[in-house]
């Protein structure tokens, strides 16, 4: 079984009350709540190891940088990536699709290029392409879903022509939940010599991801949606591409030498790994990551279905009340709308409560203009919470409807 009230023990904000009562966090969508074994880390470095990577020769830098260079061994495993050379350090998410949009984009878009984005996509992987084909007078086609949130693959295959460039999609909806079918779509796409990005954001921390298996040519996450550190994030991208694509910025620790008349690089990922990275990030994503490993992805995944198994049966018996992605698969994700009451009334009165959920498009206005909507309440769970918090979420929401009848 697992034992959700011994992982709780390891995230100490979940250890406190709001309004005098019981803190329920169910805005994991938005970011994750970070175990104790990540704040001890960053503290430790901060404390006793901090120094800046591949510049000295002296104890700190050395330990630190070997530290940088161990998370990028352990981020590649999770994701069974052989390579580490093909995960480079970002900000986040979105600093990794804008690196692709910018560096592949550059060398490989042309005016009249088309670039395939479902329906579905957060706003960071819309605008950075937008961006793109505005300067390269390219195009972008739009992969529609249906009234579930389910993508169907004979759209895709009619969607792509000779101009087809790139297909971006998100692994996971970030509202509705839905998980794609990203190792075929990838199949689909390779069979048309087409390369395919991956947002990984709502993926990497519900859903087991092999890279190998899937065979993208990029994967895009971010640290502090899988119980790392703000500030961090991660780009997986096949070698091929990152010996073929220019950096993204230039400046220190990613070249090999400088004079005022030419640069020579180094190789990837360094040379995309511009002036002093987020070292102190790096290694917490880790030390993230690594604990994930040691409690049990497997057990973890099993927990956080039945979880949401369970919250979609209780928030059906809230009268009114219609949820928005209904996929056969989903991760813990649950937007919704009440009949007749504002989805930002919704979320104030559960604060209230002490629950603690998101309102508003979600950074991803198309799926709300699907549905002729404004926004959802998003009710997003992690393997810390629990049954219980459930009950006490559905309790709410049945006072929010007493409230406004």
């Amino acid at each position: 079984m697992f034992d959700v009230q011994k992982v709780r023990e390891d995230f100490p904000i979940l250890q406190q009350e709001i309004y005098g009562k019981p803190f329920v966090y169910f805005d994991n969508g938005a970011t994750t709540q970070k175990p104790r074994v990540v704040l001890d880390t960053i503290t430790r470095l901060y404390e006793i190891e901090n120094s800046n990577i591949h510049r000295g020769v002296h104890h700190l830098s050395t330990v630190t940088t070997e530290n940088y260079e161990e998370a990028r061994k352990i981020i590649a495993r999770y994701f069974h990536v052989e390579n580490e050379k093909e995960i480079v350090y970002t900000h986040g998410t979105t600093d990794s699709i804008n690196l692709v949009a910018f560096s592949f984009g550059e060398k490989f878009i042309h005016e009249g290029d088309e670039i395939i984005l479902t329906e579905m996509e957060h706003h960071a992987n819309i605008v950075p392409w937008q961006m793109l084909c505005e300067r390269k007078k390219a195009h972008i086609k739009v992969w529609k879903m249906d009234d579930t949130g389910c993508l169907k693959l004979d759209d895709l295959v009619n969607l792509i022509t000779e101009k087809t460039k790139l297909i971006g999609v998100t692994q996971v909806s970030n509202v509705l939940g839905t998980v794609n079918p990203v190792k075929e779509i990838t199949q689909i796409a390779h069979k048309h010599e087409v390369p395919i990005l991956i947002d990984g954001a709502q993926g990497a921390q519900h859903v087991p991801t092999d890279l190998s298996g899937i065979d993208c040519d990029f994967y895009a996450f971010s640290g502090h949606k899988i119980y790392g550190p703000t500030g961090i994030g991660v780009l997986y991208a096949k070698t091929k591409w990152l010996e073929e694509m220019p950096p993204y910025q230039g400046g220190g620790d990613m070249i090999l030498s400088v004079t005022f008349d030419h640069t020579e690089y180094l190789e990837a990922p360094f040379k995309f790994e511009a002036g002093t990275t987020n070292y102190i990030g790096a290694i917490g994503l880790g030390a993230a990551i690594q604990y994930l490993r040691n409690i049990g992805l497997k057990e973890v995944f099993e927990y956080e279905d039945q979880l949401l198994a369970y919250a979609t049966e209780k928030v059906k018996e809230i009268p009114g009340l219609r949820i928005y992605g209904e996929a056969p698969r989903k991760v813990s994700i649950l937007s919704f709308l009440i009949d007749g009451i504002n989805a930002y009334d919704t979320g104030l009165i559960l604060d209230k409560l002490g629950v603690a959920v998101r309102t508003g498009h979600h950074c991803a206005q198309p799926v709300a203009d699907h549905f002729g909507i404004a926004g959802t309440v998003r009710a997003s769970f992690s393997f810390y919470n629990t049954f219980e918090e459930v009950d006490h979420f559905v309790a709410g929401l049945h006072r929010v409807v007493e409230m406004f009848q």
